[in-house]
């Protein structure tokens, strides 16, 4: 059997023998895995030919839409992927971390791309610049997708998320993806992308899949391509500079394997919470995946006095985790994904034992439910002690990629952040604590070397989702040895896949390319009064100014009643002169909530409700004898998709209010959104 490859619409096989993988519990062959004969540089171009204009062609409400149903379709199907899973030696928990957790982030940036951006086909980024006086001539960033291919090289050792956060942001951005599995485990990601092809549910070309080698790839890319990398820090420092990449300043994002560290409080006594907590994660980071995890916990920084209750009590933990096939009942950890892995870790353990000492397991003798020791690959937590960790490269240098940790020592604080820094740049770590000075000494003084920081104690323990789990709303990435590198972090990462751009032009031409209105633009309006109008019909720049109110001293003292708002400077004459003010006034929600009055078409209309209220700000006063007008404008309009349970079809639409005093000079600027009905029931 060949694991293949899906490219230019149709499943490729591989020309030659192919790349042996086995079944990392059993040691039977699974499949081979081979890419020889594949015309990349065409592979490149059926992407960004025929995947990338039907991507774009999609505003990105629509893409969201798309990445929900995809990750409905991938749950109707887990358990297949499950079983495929297991072979990689994966327990039931692994496979959800991997299977689950990718589905999970395919609706977590769903819903936050239809719920942060706007359901167009590009992104404006930030507020408008003023770059003049009289602000005729104004800038504005836009990002749009860039008319390439992402190329996502992934680690083994999570073969569906490692490739679903990474081509989520992708084709949200309207960039197709070209993906490239780990040769170990492989045939599970196949599995899932044939799940992915056969369910039509994105455009044709917007996923590629590239099983083996990948040969003059690289080679091929321009500059509006992307690549990421997941993996080992000398490898993605390899392709980091491959001659193409360089040349043409293609993006590289690197994620790598990093010596990642818990530290455990000096405040903390063997009797508190958090440090049954910090032993807790400590294995579960050990043992989860076998260990094989980038973030997986590798060096346990604690305080001196505490070395002996730790590694006891981390000794008896490890002790009681039964080793095994994970089809057999009790196996808390399968196996590491094949036997040449086996081999690397236990390499890089003698290493590890120059400068440390064991303290648990550390010997290949050891007892496997369910399966052979010498046909799977497995491997047994190993728990070292490095007595002079400042003294020493080794446990700061050496990464076993399976379930080994390293235990080291400070006297002081300055010594755990010394230690924790010498990682040299780590995806995340953990401080264990409850005392908050002691946390902000230690993460303002560690936070450059990481990633992502983890402060766990007693009172968010129950809910904290650990050391370990990356998370889509999160930066996921690490300085140095970790590679330099950023993915997730919710929109951070959709914007990874598209070009910004400064503009500089007027206002009304950058409301036009925008779709967005820019204040000092030319307005629209006629004899209907916009609340009047269908979400369809209005237009951006479409623009109402209303009568006019003198605000009284009645208006104050009504407000003040209402609102229980009795302060000094709406109702003490003699503190109110000597205020900043010089005089009474209006309070700030009262005028407000007059220009809603001024505005608001009272019958019933297509504005079914109104939304929210945005960027409020209180420019001028407004006293006793002013009089207010008020401009609003149609600024954006956001198409909703209407829900099963909705009887009518909706759009929010954002409108800019301006309220002025008898000066023409603004006194209050905010934002408003109402829930508009459209025309169109679809």
């Amino acid at each position: 059997m060949k694991t293949k490859s899906y490219v230019c619409g149709a499943w490729f096989e591989g020309q030659s023998a192919g790349a042996e993988v086995f079944n990392a519990i059993t040691g039977e062959l699974v499949s081979r895995v081979d890419s020889s004969g594949m015309d990349f540089a065409e592979v490149l171009r059926y992407g960004r030919e025929v995947g990338g204009p039907a991507l774009r062609d999609l505003t990105i409400h629509e893409r969201a839409n798309l990445l929900k149903n995809l990750a409905k379709h991938l749950l109707g199907k887990k358990d297949e992927l499950y079983k495929i899973s297991s072979w990689t030696g994966a327990t039931t928990v692994d496979s959800w971390v991997d299977i689950e957790g990718g589905t999970g982030t395919l609706f977590a940036y769903s819903s936050m791309a239809r719920r942060e951006f706007g359901n167009e086909k590009f992104i404006v980024e930030g507020p408008v610049e003023a770059l003049s006086a009289k602000g005729t001539f104004v800038g504005r960033h836009i990002l749009v997708p860039k008319p390439g291919i992402s190329v996502h090289i992934n680690a083994f050792n999570f073969p569906c998320w490692g490739m679903l956060e990474k081509i989520a942001p992708s084709l949200l951005a309207g960039v197709p993806v070209l993906v490239k599995p780990a040769t170990a485990s492989a045939y599970l990601t196949e599995a899932m992308v044939k799940e992915i092809i056969d369910s039509g549910i994105f455009p044709e070309g917007s996923i590629q899949l590239i099983c083996g080698g990948v040969g003059d790839l690289l080679a091929h890319l321009t500059e509006q391509d992307v690549v990421t990398f997941t993996g080992s820090a000398s490898t993605g420092r390899k392709l980091r500079v491959h001659p193409n990449i360089v040349e043409n300043s293609i993006p590289f994002n690197m994620e790598a394997d990093s010596l990642n560290c818990a530290i455990l409080g000096e405040s903390v006594a063997v009797e508190d919470p958090e440090f049954d907590l910090f032993i807790k994660e400590v294995v579960r980071e050990m043992t989860v995946k076998s260990g094989q995890k980038c973030t997986a916990i590798r060096r346990v920084i604690i305080p001196q006095a505490r070395l002996k209750d730790v590694s006891e009590a981390l000794s008896s933990r490890l002790a009681k985790v039964t080793i095994g096939d994970p089809a057999v009942e009790g196996v808390k950890m399968g196996a590491l994904v094949g036997l040449s892995q086996r081999e690397d870790v236990w390499g890089n353990i003698e290493q590890l034992k120059r400068t440390s000492e064991v303290v648990f397991g550390g010997s290949r003798d050891f007892e496997v439910v369910g399966g052979d020791a010498s046909k799977g690959a497995f491997c047994q937590p190993t728990l070292l002690h490095c007595p002079n960790p400042f003294e020493v490269e080794e446990p700061h240098a050496v990464e076993a990629f399976g379930p080994v940790s390293t235990m080291m020592t400070y006297d002081n604080l300055d010594e755990a952040m010394a230690l924790a820094r010498l990682g040299k740049g780590s995806l995340a770590g953990s401080l264990f604590t409850y005392d908050g000075d002691e946390a902000a000494k230690i993460i303002l003084g560690t936070a450059a070397y990481h990633g992502r920081m983890l402060i766990n104690n007693r009172d968010c323990a129950k809910e904290s989702t650990g050391h370990g789990s990356p998370l889509p709303m999160l930066v996921h990435g690490g300085p140095g040895r970790a590679g330099g590198g950023e993915e997730l972090g919710g929109a951070r990462a959709v914007k990874h896949y598209m070009q910004r751009t400064a503009l500089q032009s007027s206002p009304t031409i950058l409301t036009a390319i925008t779709k967005e209105y820019t204040q000092g633009a030319k307005t629209i309006s006629d004899n209907i009064h916009p609340f009047k109008k269908y979400f369809d019909d209005l237009q951006i720049g479409e623009s109402l100014t209303t009568h006019r109110r003198t605000v009284t001293e009645a208006d104050i003292v009504n407000f003040g009643g209402v609102s229980g708002d009795h302060f000094y400077a709406h109702f003490d004459e003699l503190a109110a002169k000597d205020s900043l003010f010089g005089k009474r006034v209006a309070h700030g929600y009262f005028v407000i909530s007059a220009a809603a009055g001024m505005f608001v078409e009272p019958s019933p209309g297509p504005v079914l409700a109104n939304y929210g209220l945005d960027n409020l700000r209180f420019i001028e006063p407004v006293g006793i004898g002013d009089t207010i007008q008020v401009q609003i404008t149609v600024k954006q309009k956001i198409k909703k998709d209407k829900r099963p349970d909705e009887d009518r079809a909706t759009g929010v639409v954002v409108w800019a209010v301006q309220v002025m005093n008898q000066e023409k000079e603004v006194v209050a600027l905010y934002d408003i959104l109402t829930l508009v009905e459209r025309r169109e029931q679809d």
